[in-house]
């Protein structure tokens, strides 16, 4: 009787730990996390402290191992999702390798994981970035070229092509720009900014990429990550960097972790849908309400765009590192900050100064738009801001010289018309730690096109162009201003972003040629190549003094100057030509005693008076 009570209690002992160990099964089902971020790192990075955020079912109820020499576990944070841990080791003394991460329960190894450290390429750190020699080449990649249809419909993507829906997927893909390098570097840009490509798998209205779904990945229908470095790659050999379109303050609402946030507070929520009120003046305002600023600083961009919070601190460290990974990654030398103010100021003071710690000549464009130079100002990082603040920032969009550029070239001068916007307005750079440093633009694609704001006037947008080529800071130009696109941005976005004609197979004609182009068309695209080209052989107009007369009957004149060469410009933005007597600007060209014009070839000699055409700019290098 003792024996079979005896068997009976090892089987309901046996019985009771094969229960436990199907209930760990099933609590542990997943065989490995179905996400780790950053994928991979590198080993000897200047910031020796790295975060990897795991995602799997019930991952959060694991315990993590990891034996590897230099690596240490410092933390490890469980949060409100059971499916995600986040991991912070000591990474300083690592070399290169793989190394398993062991996750575990009780005694139980339940899976385990191999990360990978990475060798650095030799000299990533110091990789020359975006600066005052370079111009700037902005192009909407689903508008600009499809060189692979194939990869126009993805399995598993929400939206599928449609060039007949303005707003649609039109196709425009990375193999596209890579056809057509030979285009932008021949017009002679040195950079170029392309709006985001990272993965934007929404059911609509994601062609533009500023809803991003996959911080690690770029979207398929653009060719993916090897696309990517193959672009990078190919785009150095013609001596062109490029600038990714980077957005930290939101992501699209069919991002993967929408479904399962790691906590509450990942998102800036409201109790209904709240849209941000858009106006930035709130932020710096003394004055402003609290109401106010929370509106703005918290308000969704859009109802598909959910705010980030980037006061979480973990995902606060996901996103600085994931920017720094597509730095190393890719080899990229800019990145463009959308949307600057609307994330955390003082995150976004902190991912700066992380990114620059790591890479110290890379290039930040901050995305500020607001038409009031000292607002602009708060935003370019080396400013002593009344509260304290800087933004780290290296550059800022000039956004008040935009303003005044799309309105001076279409009046007569009176006080402070015409000409006399471009002159008070750069007479505000005292307010600018690095005013060199500014990006200049007519437009991009977000604005009316360049060529409407000039009223679709040829003259006036090549004197227009020349002032961004020739005044100070680092000028920008979008895709189609060689051919004269024309639009205004309350007719819709699709109008801004036409697609480029001839980028597409079957289009009746090709752009990207000469014959293709119109005479008018050719006659722009050889003035921006003209001046560009003499731009970057020309480091006084890159990083020269500017010295600036004030405008007199709407003619504007200004010298570009080094210790080698003296450029002067004068720009007539007057319907008849005008006699202009030089001896107001022997300031400038004092010691000179002729001036060849660098595009026509034409000489002027000595400085008494001379006749400047209608509409004229004239840019004249001094002997």
């Amino acid at each position: 009787m003792t024996t079979s009570v005896n068997r009976l209690t090892v089987c309901f002992r046996h019985l009771l730990f094969v229960a436990l160990l199907l209930v760990v099964h099933a609590v542990f089902a997943v065989q490995a996390p179905e996400r780790v971020e950053p994928p991979f790192w590198w080993a000897n990075m200047a910031h020796s402290e790295l975060q990897i955020m795991v995602f799997g079912e019930n991952i959060g109820n694991t315990r993590v191992d990891i034996q590897y020499p230099g690596v240490s576990v410092k933390e490890v944070v469980a949060v409100e999702s059971p499916n995600y841990l986040f991991i912070y080791l000591d990474i300083s003394e690592a070399k290169p390798g793989r190394f398993p991460i062991r996750f575990t329960s009780g005694e139980q190894q339940v899976f385990e994981y191999a990360y990978e450290l990475l060798a650095r390429e030799p000299g990533s750190r110091y990789r020359e970035g975006v600066n005052v020699a370079d111009a700037i080449y902005l192009l909407m990649p689903d508008r600009f070229a499809n060189g692979n249809p194939d990869l126009d419909d993805q399995r598993g993507m929400l939206e599928q092509s449609n060039r007949n829906d303005p707003s649609g997927r039109h196709g425009g893909d990375i193999p596209g720009i890579i056809n057509h390098l030979d285009h932008i570097a021949g017009m002679g840009f040195t950079s170029i900014w392309i709006n985001p490509v990272l993965e934007n798998n929404q059911p609509r209205y994601s062609y533009h990429g500023y809803a991003i779904t996959d911080f690690y990945n770029v979207d398929a229908r653009f060719g993916g990550n090897e696309e990517y470095l193959r672009l990078i790659q190919m785009a150095g050999e013609k001596n062109i960097k490029i600038i990714k379109d980077l957005i930290l303050n939101h992501c699209g609402h069919h991002h993967w972790w929408m479904d399962d946030l790691p906590s509450p507070d990942w998102l800036n929520q409201w109790d209904t849908f709240t849209r941000t009120s858009y106006r930035m003046t709130t932020i710096v305002d003394p004055y402003a309400s609290r109401y106010d600023y929370e509106r703005m600083m918290k308000g969704w961009f859009d109802t598909n765009m959910p705010d980030l919070n980037q006061k979480n601190r973990l995902l606060a460290r996901y996103l600085k590192q994931n920017s720094v990974w597509w730095i190393e990654y890719a080899g990229i030398q800019g990145i463009r900050m959308d949307t600057q103010p609307y994330a955390d100021r003082y995150f976004m003071a902190d991912w700066a100064s992380y990114i620059l710690y790591e890479f110290p000549y890379f290039m930040i464009i901050g995305e500020a738009w607001m038409g009031i130079p000292a607002m602009v100002r708060y935003y370019q990082g080396g400013n002593h801001n009344h509260d304290g603040y800087n933004s780290n920032f290296p550059s800022v969009f000039d956004f008040a010289l935009y303003d005044e550029i799309g309105l001076a070239f279409n009046e007569e001068q009176e006080w402070s018309t015409g000409m006399m916007r471009l002159y008070n307005t750069l007479a505000q750079d005292f307010l600018y730690p690095d005013p060199y440093n500014l990006v200049i633009f007519g437009d991009n694609h977000d604005t009316d096109r360049f060529f409407t704001r000039v009223d679709e006037n040829i003259d006036k947008l090549k004197m227009a162009l020349t002032f961004i080529f020739t005044t100070r800071g680092i000028p920008q130009v979008y895709s189609g201003t060689e051919l004269l696109e024309s639009a205004f941005e309350h007719d819709g976005h699709g109008e801004l972003r036409t697609n480029f004609p001839g980028g597409w197979p079957g289009d009746p004609v090709n752009k990207f040629t000469r014959e293709g182009r119109t005479d008018e068309q050719n006659l722009i695209y050889d003035h921006i190549s003209n001046m560009l080209h003499f731009r970057k052989n020309t480091p006084a107009l890159q990083n020269g003094w500017l010295l600036q007369f004030v405008p007199e009957n709407n003619i504007y004149v200004y010298f570009r100057y080094d210790e080698q060469d003296t450029i002067m410009v004068i720009l007539n933005n007057n319907n008849q030509a005008k006699t202009l007597h030089l001896e107001r600007f022997r300031e400038g060209w004092g010691g000179y005693s002729s001036a060849t014009e660098v595009i026509t070839g034409e000489v002027f000699e000595g400085f008494d008076a001379w006749t400047v055409p209608a509409n004229k700019a004239l840019v004249l290098k001094l002997q």
